[in-house]
Order: structure tokens, then C-alpha cells, then sequence
């Protein structure tokens, strides 16, 4: 069976089980396990070992420990008034712009990217406190949930960004200026997000009421007063980073602590606050992480049977033009985007990708912000679009439904990738200007 057939059997196969009702980790490991039982022939008894080996290996990634932390942070917040906060400061910002609060999953992501870099915890996090303000605001859910899962994924491309990390070390190349490659094209897709829910609101202003602001609210120290827990929270965690005293994991646990502190300052830190918001974050995390745990199985799985490299090889031999050669890589991680994790994309494709890349011409920076871009579109399509089953997970929104709120998202971000294609010096100007 060709490589395009066995992966188009995996997908089916993949759909099939998932439409049993079957949780979603389960489905990933089922769909793992009976793929190398048909199509390599193993025994279950290698099947198991294999499916041990991966997960636990998964499960002990000191990468993964940052998930349930910024998870937790979100839930302390969450249950403290620093979403009321938010809102109040933010309020008196947006409230002139077509779209009020729905700005605030834009740019919280956006800042919030800038502390996490995981896709999963910014969509988490963000949307644990902006998502039941908006519901209660009467604000679209179809906007509201679909900038959630478009925004979330910037987690992925604004520094720190875990995936970046990984692509510098196996691309070999400088993991600095990949950072300051991926600040100017985030920006740019946060700014077409913006500018896409300020046309719907303007075209249909019931999609997001307008809320009153009282003057005491639009007061400048007001606005101030009400930002700065975010913010501090924000700059506590970036400073942890930027200044080299923590990891990014360890940042997590630095802004777990904060949050903590705020709760205690602020006199609403209570044992069944904490007990509730560990139990909530509990369970969020083990949703987030197995998840991802029996996708590295699945992924696993697929490399045993050699589809990445056998398609990549195939694109390989046919000599295309560059521009033509990146239209066929886009549309090659959009499809494997549909049913494996970023960071395993990357890791079994990128040693067939890149030199053929580098070949035709485009420069292996650049290169590197269009991958995780493509990354960033997987995070929102179905049957593995991690945002779509953590917004699925505290939204309660069927998943089918959440995909197609975030269409639009998605096809902006196509539209984001097309101008990167047509200028690359979106993602090359600021690296070469700091350089310089």
C-alpha cells in the first residue's frame, strides 16, 4: 500500500473510532494500536511495549510540566475577581471598537503566549477566564469560542515557544533570532484576528453588545488599577525567563505562586478556593495531557509505518519550482496536521523537508516560522486539533461545532502564511535589523 493510501486509512480509521464516542486519548491509542496490528503486523505483546514506552516517555517530559502549572495558575485566577479586573480595565480600552471583549481572547492570548509557550495552556488558561465573561455578556459563542481556538495557538509562535526550540536544535540555527523571526508574523495574525472581529461586529452588532462603562471604570488609575495584577503576572513569569533565572516549566510554578500571592494580598484565597481550583486544574491537565500522551503514540505508530518520510520523499521526487514546492509542503503538514502533534511533525519530517527547502532557496529562519505556522493550522482542525478539544473540554461545545467556529481563524491564518510566502521579510526584517 503507497504511503498517501495507508495515511488515508489511518484518517478513516482514526474518524471511525472517534465517532464511537470513544474518549478522545483512548480513540488516539486505539487508532495507534489497530494501524500497527493491520498494517505492520505486529503482535500485541510489541504493541504493548511499544505503547508503554512512548507514554510513560511522554508523561515524563519535564516540556509537559509547565501544562498542568499554567493550567492551575488559570484556575487561581479564575477564581479570584482578576478576571472581573480584566474585564473592567480592558472594557474602557476596546469599547469603541467593534467587537468589545471579544479583543480580550486576541490579546490575552497574545500576552499570554508570550509567558507560556504551549498552545494547550494559553488556550486553557485564556479560556477558563475570558470565555464565561463573554457568555454572560451575551456575546456571540460562534466569535467567542472561534477566536479562542485561532488566538490560543499563537502560544506556538510568540517566544518562548517550545516547538521553535526544537526545530533550532534540529535545523541548527540560532534559536534567538527564531524568537525575534516569530514576533512579527504573531503580531500580524493577532492583528488580522482583531480586524476580522471588528468587521462582524460592525456588519452585525448584536454579535457583541455594547456594555456600559461607568466613568469611575474609564478613569485612567482605574484602568490602571485593574490591569496591573495581569500584567505583573505576566512580567513576573517573562522576567523569570528573559532573565535566565527559571525555565519556562519552572516560570510556570514561579506564576503559580503569584497568582497565589494576589489571592492571599487580595483576601480571597480560602482552602476550598484552593481545593476547587487544584481539583478543576486536575482534571484539565490529565484531559490536556493524555491526550497528548496517545498522541505521541499514535505518532509513533505512523513513523513505524513510515508515511511522514515516504510522502516527504515523494514530494522530494518531484522536482517542483519553489513556489510550487511550498504550496505542496503546506498542504502535506495541513494533512498531517489532521492527526499528529506538532512537535512529532516536525521531528519526522524536517530531515527530508529542509534540505530540499534550503535547495530551492528559501532560508532555513524563515522556514521555521512557516513550519509552525502550519503547526499552528493543526491545532484547529479536526480529529487532533488539541485547542478545539480543550476549548471542547471546558466549553461543553461539541467538538464538530467548535471546528467550525474556528473556520474562519483558520482560513486567516492561511492568509497570514500566503503574505509570508509572497514577503518573507515579515518574518526576516526584525532578526536582520537587531542583527544589524
Amino acid at each position: 500500500m503507497d504511503p498517501v493510501t495507508t495515511a488515508l486509512a489511518v484518517f478513516i480509521l482514526m474518524l471511525a473510532v472517534l465517532a464511537t464516542g470513544m474518549w478522545v486519548f483512548l480513540a488516539l491509542a486505539t487508532a495507534a494500536a489497530v494501524s500497527l496490528f493491520a498494517f505492520m503486523g505486529f503482535p500485541p505483546d510489541k504493541i504493548g511495549a511499544i505503547a508503554s514506552r512512548i507514554i510513560v516517555r511522554s508523561a515524563s517530559s519535564w516540556e509537559l510540566a509547565a501544562v498542568p502549572m499554567f493550567i492551575w495558575m488559570g484556575e487561581i485566577m479564575f477564581r479570584t475577581d482578576i478576571s472581573e479586573r480584566l474585564y473592567k480595565g480592558l472594557s474602557p480600552l476596546v469599547s469603541k471598537i467593534p467587537g468589545g471583549l471579544l479583543h480580550t481572547n486576541v490579546l490575552g492570548s497574545a500576552l499570554f503566549a508570550a509567558v507560556s509557550g504551549s498552545s494547550a495552556a494559553t488556550t486553557a488558561t485564556v479560556g477558563r477566564i475570558t470565555t464565561s465573561e463573554l457568555n454572560q455578556r451575551g456575546y456571540s459563542q460562534s466569535l467567542a469560542l472561534g477566536s479562542l481556538a485561532g488566538a490560543g495557538s499563537l502560544g506556538l509562535l510568540i517566544p518562548p515557544s517550545i516547538v521553535l526550540i526544537i526545530y533550532g536544535v534540529l535545523a541548527e540555527v540560532s534559536i534567538a533570532k527564531l524568537f525575534i523571526a516569530g514576533v512579527v508574523p504573531g503580531l500580524m495574525i493577532a492583528a488580522f484576528y482583531a480586524a476580522y472581529l471588528a468587521a462582524r461586529c460592525a456588519i452585525t452588532p448584536s454579535l457583541a453588545p455594547k456594555d456600559a462603562i461607568s466613568k469611575e471604570d474609564a478613569h485612567l488609575r482605574a484602568i490602571l488599577g485593574n490591569l496591573a495584577p495581569v500584567f505583573g503576572l505576566i512580567l513576573v513569569v517573562l522576567g523569570s525567563i528573559y532573565t535566565g533565572w527559571a525555565t519556562p516549566s519552572e516560570a510556570a510554578a514561579i506564576g503559580v505562586f503569584a497568582a497565589l500571592c494576589f489571592a492571599a494580598f487580595s483576601r480571597q484565597l480560602s482552602r476550598a478556593m484552593l481545593a476547587e481550583s487544584l481539583i478543576n486544574a486536575l482534571k484539565t491537565s490529565c484531559m490536556v495531557c493524555s491526550i497528548l500522551m496517545c498522541a505521541a503514540f499514535l505518532s509513533s505508530a505512523i513513523g513505524y509505518m513510515h508515511i511522514p518520510r515516504n510522502i516527504a520523499v515523494a514530494i522530494d521526487a518531484l522536482d517542483l519550482s519553489p513556489y510550487v514546492l511550498i504550496a505542496s509542503l503546506a498542504i502535506f503538514y495541513i494533512l498531517l496536521g489532521f492527526f499528529l502533534d506538532g512537535i512529532s511533525i516536525i521531528v519526522m519530517s524536517l530531515p527530508i523537508t529542509l534540505p530540499v527547502v534550503v535547495a530551492a532557496g528559501f532560508d532555513p529562519i524563515w522556514y521555521g516560522i512557516f513550519l509552525v505556522i502550519m503547526i499552528e493550522l493543526g491545532q484547529m482542525t479536526p480529529p487532533v486539533g488539541f485547542n478545539l478539544f480543550v476549548i471542547q473540554g471546558f466549553s461543553g461545545v461539541p467538538i464538530h461545532k467548535v471546528a467550525v467556529y474556528a473556520i474562519p481563524f483558520f482560513l486567516l491564518m492561511c492568509f497570514a502564511v500566503l503574505l509570508m510566502v509572497v514577503f518573507p521579510q515579515i518574518a526576516l526584517w526584525l532578526p536582520a535589523y537587531l542583527a544589524g
